[in-house]
């Protein structure tokens, strides 16, 4: 069910991908060159939020200087997911547990997941995070 929708929304996008190429001219290109498309990472929303109704799908780029740190909280409700653009973002768990997010990796960051992240490098770590939020 999960693969459908993800196959759906590609397919969507790719159309309406299509359709602008069509609108902007005749010369439009008809097929791909040059590009790749990573694996998705997704959150089945299903188990994550009761109702869309007022919330807001975001997407942000956070830079975290070196020393750098995101504090402590909770995705209970705001599911997101997140790629490392610059730099590695260290991630800690509520449980204790460490994670290192390297330039180019996704990650997910669901329900039940509180943690807070720190930059313990030398450069700027710059990640893009989308997320499903209540304003």
């Amino acid at each position: 069910m999960i693969r459908k929708r993800v196959a759906l929304a590609v397919a969507s996008a790719m159309g309406m991908a299509f359709a602008v190429g069509v609108a902007v001219g005749q010369n439009a290109p008809t097929e791909n060159k040059g590009v790749s498309v990573s694996a998705p990472t997704f959150v089945d929303l299903s188990n994550e939020v009761d109702s869309i109704a007022g919330r807001q799908l975001r997407m942000r780029t956070v830079t975290i200087e070196p020393g750098g740190v995101v504090a402590f909280h909770s995705h209970k409700g705001r599911p997101a997911v997140a790629i490392a653009q610059g730099g590695t973002l260290t991630e800690h768990l509520e449980n204790g547990d460490v994670h290192d997010h390297p330039q180019g990796e996704a990650w997910t960051e669901a329900n039940g997941i509180s943690h807070w992240a720190e930059n313990r490098g030398d450069a700027p770590v710059k990640v893009v995070a989308c997320d499903v939020f209540k304003p």
